[in-house]
């Protein structure tokens, strides 16, 4: 007899709640594995707009900032009751082998939760109402942040700190890679992200009669001529209200290891530095943060010169690296959460209590 034609293999649907339905891999079912390692590449990322998030914390933070959920892998079907079963019925749900996804997981402890998102668009996003009643005039510009763990830590300071928005220029790395979204512990659906922006776009990004500061902590040249200007002042911080030499930047060459567009002998412009503690955010402010391996480019130093912008020190004890730009980062933007803080509680007291004259 001749052997009956081969059927594709049947879709077997099961109910996971009212309007809700899922179906169930059948064996050699290699969906997942596909899925997942095209997804992780960025080119595939950027070509088809589609990123993976693995874990229950980030996929429902994901859902509820109102990312699109096209395919949902899970291992048990007590994974769905934990999410918002409404923003779930338009995506394609598959039950899965733990032990699949297991072999495909980044993370060391799996939850059996991987998801297939539209890549997220922030100008769509609905960020939480906490975030956003939280929100200070303070951005955040990354310059040649490549390192993953560096970035994803960056955010979720940004985040921590209320941040309004955080720009990555071109030279970042790439916001929606599994390591940068694993160490942003949800901050990339906490706040707005714009990434990969020449730095021609950057002003256009941020708003108007805002000042642009540089935490530059690769330069211990600076650190050591706002040290003497500071003591010449009368301490380690000068006194509210007093005049400060500025400190200029000598113009140097671009470093060995820059980039190959990076011309030798670029001059950079001078700024005025300061230790980070004393106050620069007397108006909306932006700090830019340059990575560990390059530092700042000259377009983020020139960007903050136009806008009367400072370089803000971190004293290190002499002989100590530089700072992790995360740390760095972290330090710098807490400060500016407390002197927004400070300012806007001072302007509540002249209310209370005005002067008269």
């Amino acid at each position: 007899y001749p052997e009956p034609p081969k059927r594709r293999h049947s879709v077997e649907r099961s109910s996971a709640g009212p309007g809700l339905w899922y179906e169930k891999a059948a064996p050699g079912d290699r969906r997942l594995g596909k899925v997942v390692t095209i997804a992780k590449s960025k080119k595939f990322r950027d070509h088809h707009g589609k990123v993976v998030l693995e874990g229950h914390r980030l996929i429902k933070d994901a859902l509820e900032a109102g990312a699109v959920l096209q395919s949902l892998f899970f291992s048990t079907v007590g994974h769905l009751k934990e999410l918002p079963e409404a923003k779930l019925k338009r995506a394609n749900l598959v039950k899965v082998k733990f032990e699949d996804i297991k072999s495909w997981s980044d993370l060391v402890t799996p939850q059996g939760l991987i998801g297939i998102f539209s890549k997220p668009d922030h100008a769509k996003m609905s960020y939480p109402a906490t975030q956003l009643t939280s929100s200070l005039p303070l951005l955040l510009i990354c310059d040649n942040i490549r390192d993953p763990g560096n970035l994803g830590t960056i955010l979720r300071s940004a985040a921590g700190a209320g941040c309004e928005k955080v720009l990555l220029t071109k030279g970042c790395v790439d916001p929606w890679e599994p390591k940068v979204l694993r160490a942003g512990m949800g901050a990339h659906f906490r706040l707005p992200i714009v990434a990969n922006l020449d730095w021609e776009s950057v002003p256009g990004n941020l708003p108007a009669g805002i000042q642009v500061c540089v935490a530059d902590n690769k330069d211990p040249g600076a650190q050591a001529e706002t040290a003497s200007v500071s003591r010449g002042a009368g301490g380690a911080a000068s006194a509210p209200g007093n005049p400060k030499a500025p400190v200029k930047s000598k113009p140097k060459a671009a470093p060995e290891h820059e980039d190959e567009e990076g011309a030798a002998g670029v001059c950079v412009p001078e700024l005025a530095a300061q230790y980070y503690y004393e106050n620069w955010t007397q108006t909306p402010v932006a700090v830019v943060i340059g990575g560990e391996t390059h530092g700042l480019s000259p377009d983020a130093l020139h960007l903050a010169a136009s806008t009367g912008g400072k370089r803000l020190v971190i004293p290190v004890v002499s002989g100590v690296d530089s700072l992790n730009s995360a740390i760095a980062a972290g330090i710098v933007l807490f400060e500016g959460k407390r002197q927004l803080l400070r300012r806007h509680e001072q302007e509540d007291e002249r209310q209370k209590f005005p002067v008269v004259g």
